[in-house]
């Protein structure tokens, strides 16, 4: 559970971040403008607060029977909270790589900004977003754990770590296994994808080389 809601919340965050950070980017001008003010808005919200608050909403009322299962609900609430750096990487990855000669001799062949965003700029930026995915999963993966600790994210009988964590508070003195082994997966987790994303940034990273 908490692997897949942790590529579903990655991947509703690549969704919001990479488009807005790639028309921010590309666009420049008000474009840009709009896209940081939203971000500085949203960087200034408690994140964990903030998605307590929206799964609370969400759950509750007629959000809760429009949006589905409690697992879907949690990883829209973690990538919609969690796609502000991807933007921002995006955006700088643009600024700096529509000023490359390539860009320009595409734009004097006549190609249009769609086509430049997807066939130049986009492509050459992949390799730094996809070391900030890597990064991303164990946020996600921890924040799963963390609202399921606190009752808020998987319900029953949808197994979770965080959960598993929680409901063995009253038996810890007795079966301390119950929450032992379940904290170590969730840490082993994070730590694989933490070596996944080192690993992936001393491979594409040129400057590592």
């Amino acid at each position: 559970t908490s692997f897949l809601v942790g590529f579903l919340a990655v991947t509703v965050a690549c969704c919001i971040g990479i488009p807005l950070g790639l028309a921010a980017g590309l666009r420049g001008g008000f474009t840009d403008f709009v896209v940081m003010r939203i971000i500085e808005i949203w960087t200034a919200l408690p994140t964990i607060l903030f998605a307590i608050f929206l799964l609370s909403v969400i759950n509750s009322g007629v959000l809760g029977g429009l949006l589905g299962s409690r697992l879907l609900n949690v990883a829209l609430v973690i990538g919609a909270t969690s796609w502000v750096g991807l933007c921002r990487l995006t955006r700088a990855q643009i600024l700096t790589l529509r000023e490359h000669e390539y860009v320009t001799a595409a734009r004097s062949l006549g190609a249009t900004e769609l086509q430049v965003a997807l066939r130049h700029l986009l492509p050459n930026a992949i390799p730094p977003l996809i070391i900030a995915v890597t990064l991303l999963m164990p946020a996600a993966i921890f924040a799963e754990a963390g609202l399921s600790f606190l009752g808020l994210a998987i319900n029953e009988p949808t197994p979770s770590l965080g959960k598993m964590v929680a409901d063995s508070r009253q038996w810890f003195q007795l079966y301390w296994h119950l929450a032992v082994f379940p904290t170590l997966a969730i840490a082993l987790s994070v730590l694989g994808f933490a070596f996944v994303g080192d690993g992936l940034r001393d491979a594409l990273d040129p400057r590592q080389n």
